[in-house]
């Protein structure tokens, strides 16, 4: 008797086990990211021909949280960025500082087309300087300036590589959380004042492919147009990072961003106001990189 019961028993058992390895649950969640750290280091003795010592660090992390159910979508991205480098007998500097993180979720009307709700935050980690000598001058800090945008439209998404968002309803909020930046009245935010609300329409659009064996690429354009003053003047924000992987850990990346805000005005190292710039940032680095 007592071998018929422990016989039932590993039958039972067995059965259990294969279908725990053979069942899989399916999750309508999905996260993946990438990390990278890149060094620079430049080091001269007695050199002829001149130059200083320099030592660079810089960070990046993009991380995707998505939920897929039914007719919903849900997409979370973090974007954060920090680097630092001293040259000589200066005091370190920013070499690059941005948090940015975007919201969006979608309901299916139709095949591939989506009404969609995005919120959008980017700001930066720590106080941002003209020049990195004695006489340097407090330009930036943390939330000053902040964006933050929400806007309500329909969305084209054929694949999870692209999509096309346009919103004819929408929210651009500037924060300048710092007493002595607002009193200037930087980023367009009156002076004395720390925030300023613009509403107007707004387009997206966002891309990733792999162009090249072992290299992505990841882009995203932003349009605005205040809607109550000088709809022509379209603040504009493009971002590009291509990362290229060269094995298991070592990478190289090149992450680009083009700005231009009208309300954003140019101050030379003198202190002097001109008209607003187009603005442009680019970083190259190569180091360790971690893809999960």
């Amino acid at each position: 008797m007592k071998n018929i019961f422990f016989s039932i028993l590993l039958i039972a058992l067995f059965n259990v086990s294969y279908g725990q390895d053979t069942i899989k649950i399916e999750s309508p969640w999905n996260f993946k990211g990438m990390t990278a750290l890149n060094l620079a280091q430049v080091s001269l003795t007695n050199w002829s021909q001149g130059g200083e010592n320099s030592i660079a660090l810089g960070g990046l992390a993009v991380m995707n949280l998505d939920y897929t159910k039914n007719k919903s979508s849900w997409a979370n991205i973090l974007n954060v960025g920090y680097g630092i480098q001293k040259t000589g007998t200066n005091t370190s500097g920013k070499t690059d500082d941005h948090v940015d993180f975007i919201s969006k979720y979608g309901y299916s009307t139709s095949k591939n087309v989506y009404v969609t709700i995005l919120y959008n935050i980017k700001t930066q980690f720590a106080p941002g300087y003209n020049e990195q000598g004695p006489n340097r001058k407090l330009i930036s800090d943390f939330m000053a300036p902040g964006y933050m945008m929400l806007t309500i439209g329909m969305e084209y998404k054929p694949n999870d590589n692209f999509f096309a968002m346009l919103s004819p309803i929408g929210s651009k909020a500037t924060f300048v959380n710092n007493d002595s930046l607002a009193m200037e009245g930087r980023f367009g935010v009156e002076p004395g004042e720390k925030f300023r609300l613009e509403m107007g329409a707004s387009a997206r659009v966002a891309f990733i492919h792999d162009i090249l064996k072992n290299v992505t690429l990841t882009t995203s354009m932003d349009l605005f147009s205040n809607l109550l003053n000088k709809p022509q003047n379209i603040d504009v924000n493009w971002t590009a990072l291509i990362n290229m992987k060269i094995n298991e850990f070592l990478s190289a990346n090149i992450n680009t961003t083009i700005r231009f805000d009208d309300n954003i005005k140019y101050i030379n190292p003198e202190g002097v106001s001109h008209g607003a710039r187009v603005q442009f940032k680019e970083l190259f680095g190569v180091g360790a990189s971690f893809k999960f």
